[in-house]
């Protein structure tokens, strides 16, 4: 038996959104990926002495999530040409975070989305991601 995936291509307004905790070990293996030691992401003194409530989550680990709405949005044959992101705050480790990526235009198999990422009701960032069609290397 042979089974077929089928993928219906989003239409202008659809939106995908994704929730995660950023638990600790993740920041430890994103410390562990990028190589990123600053005192925000992996000292609870230093990130308390900067007025936060407790390590910063990686503002790129979050907007990772991003990711899963794109990708559950354009489907398989799409790949991120661009984005752009503003974050407007930190976010401590052991918040959720919520990724959503709605799709406001669409041309020649382009796709261009706005991004946003919240936690707790609180915007955390803003942005736009532009998805191409996967092309032969």
């Amino acid at each position: 038996m042979t089974l077929k995936n089928s993928f219906t291509p989003p239409k202008i307004g659809d939106a995908v959104t994704f929730r995660k905790t950023m638990t600790v070990a993740e920041q430890a293996m994103f410390t562990g990926i990028s190589g990123n030691l600053g005192g925000l992401y992996v000292d609870r003194v230093k990130a308390r002495e900067a007025g936060l409530a407790d390590m910063a989550v990686f503002e790129l680990a979050a907007a990772s999530l991003l990711s899963t709405c794109l990708s559950r949005l354009a489907g398989p044959g799409h790949r991120i040409e661009r984005w752009s992101i503003a974050f407007e705050r930190a976010v401590p480790v052991g918040a959720s975070v919520e990724a959503s990526a709605t799709l406001t235009s669409s041309e020649a198999g382009r796709l261009v989305f706005a991004l946003s990422l919240r936690s707790d009701g609180t915007s955390l960032s803003t942005g736009e991601a532009v998805l191409v069609p996967v092309s032969p290397a």
